[in-house]
């Protein structure tokens, strides 16, 4: 569907989630009591899943989901509740539930006048997944599987991932705010295990985008199947990662959920507001290398964690967090940002309509600099090359993190020689941020990703250009 047609076909479902006289009804009745601040989110969301394990489908699902809550703030006290009944009636009586949750007292009667906020899409979708047969997605399943188990006799098992979503919401409040979004999102994921002497080795590749079915125009499944077979079978002959502090360059892409966990939480301001951020209270000060800018941007289309509104209705936005080493800002979503008299900066997000929203990451990276990938590499005598990290855990409150390394090579004497086994990398944000000693000039943004906080979970992209961190601990098990 063109955009204009895609955009006009928004307007008119958004009018099937709430007639826009009932939202002033439900609001004002929000208010009724003595509320501050009143807010309707409401959802429709829809999504199909396939998964192929061995050669059979495991699963094919498809569901829907609609829903709105209602949230009242009264001084410090936020009151919530949530309804699957989108009626005016359904509607009232969970608003009504959410001020007497916050109710301070006051009483009598605000009206609202609406005004609509209008932001640009950051991008356009051409192909509704829901419009395309399941029997296609479940082709795209059963031709990866095919191209992974082609590479040799060694790959013993395969997974892959098929799912698309449709979300569509409404945000209005008391401010006046009236605000709309019409998110699709498309992934594809394959899993491969290879045996060999040395056991077991898994390889894996994901692709995602905030557009819809044409994302497999670009993106060759039977090629990223295949490399992913490839990872699995190299790891074969993978031998122990050493230990100890060596010089790491992440390539390009890689490494961005490093700076999602190690640093990007800890500028998020409700980890700033409650002390628990080791960068709080050091805006203006140098917390990272000058080569070093970190930005958090929404409107990234179609990177995974693009978005037109925030779950506020706040307009994403492209924040630069670092900036030439200089912290400059944080996150901010509207509970945070109205404490302190500012702006929200686009980063309020919810898992869904049963959600309060908070701060979250967007599509987060950094900025590219001037040096020639391979160069870096050269230029470092003896070290570890990551091509892929897995999974980690951060403390915000000190920085201290562990990440796995699921792909990566030893560097010697300023070249990529053996592949290594899985291993650890071990560190701490704020230092790994000022020992970046050289920043390569090819950027690339990652695979999609999930990110998880207080139980939530929303769509994120991170990313980086290949870089070199002087100096960090990796812990291997070769002596």
């Amino acid at each position: 569907m063109p955009a204009v047609g895609r955009r006009r076909e928004h307007w008119r479902l958004e009018h099937r989630l709430i007639d826009e006289a009932v939202v002033e009804g439900v609001l004002a009745a929000a208010l009724s009591t003595g509320g501050d601040f009143a807010e309707v989110f409401a959802e429709d969301r829809r999504g199909t899943g396939a998964r192929l394990d061995d050669g059979r489908v495991e699963e094919l699902t498809s569901g829907r989901e609609r829903g709105a809550g209602i949230r009242v703030v009264v001084g410090e006290t936020t009151g919530f509740a949530h309804t699957s009944d989108l009626s005016e009636a359904g509607l009232r009586a969970a608003a009504e539930a959410a001020a007497a949750a916050a109710r301070g007292g006051g009483g009598g009667v605000r009206t609202v006048a609406m005004r609509r906020v209008v932001a640009p899409a950051p991008n356009s979708v051409a192909v509704l997944p829901e419009t395309v047969a399941k029997a296609e997605k479940v082709s795209l399943l059963r031709r990866a599987d095919e191209a992974a188990r082609s590479t040799g006799g060694a790959i013993k098992q395969v997974s892959a991932v098929y799912g698309d979503s449709r979300r569509r919401i409404l945000v209005a409040n008391s401010d006046g705010v009236l605000a709309s979004d019409d998110q699709v999102k498309t992934r594809f994921m394959i899993s491969c295990v290879a045996s060999g002497d040395t056991g077991m080795q898994t390889g894996r590749e994901s692709v995602g985008a905030t557009v819809g079915f044409e994302l497999f125009q670009t993106v060759d499944v039977e090629e990223l199947a295949r490399s992913a077979a490839q990872r699995a079978l190299t790891k074969l002959s993978a031998r122990p990662a050493p230990s100890g502090s060596l010089p790491v360059v992440i390539k390009r892409g890689s490494g961005g959920v490093l700076f999602h966990e190690a640093c990007g939480h800890g500028l998020e301001a409700d980890h700033i507001a409650k002390d628990v951020s080791v960068f709080a209270g050091k805006v203006g000060e140098l917390v990272a290398s000058p080569l070093v800018t970190l930005v958090d941007d929404g409107t990234m289309g179609p990177e995974w964690g693009a978005l037109s509104i925030d779950d506020e209705g706040h307009p994403a936005g492209r924040n630069v967090l670092i900036q030439d080493g200089v912290l400059t800002d944080y996150m901010w979503d509207w509970l945070r940002a109205r404490k302190e008299g500012r702006a929200s900066s686009g980063n309020g997000r919810r898992e869904s309509y049963q959600h309060l929203p908070m701060v979250r990451m967007t599509n987060t990276y950094v900025l590219a600099g001037a040096e020639d990938p391979d160069e870096i590499v050269r230029q470092t005598p003896n070290g570890v090359y990551v091509a892929q990290l897995g999974g980690g855990q951060v403390n915000t409150a000190t920085g201290d993190f562990v990440f796995g390394m699921t792909e990566a090579y030893l560097i010697e004497d300023g070249r990529i020689t053996e592949p290594l086994r899985d291993a650890n990398l071990i560190g701490n944000g704020p230092e790994v941020l000022r020992n970046i000693d050289v920043v390569g000039n090819d950027f690339a943004m990652g695979p999609p990703g999930t990110c998880g906080k207080q139980g939530q979970g929303v769509p994120v992209g991170d990313g980086q250009p290949t870089l070199r961190v002087s100096a960090m601990t990796v812990g291997g098990t070769a002596r």
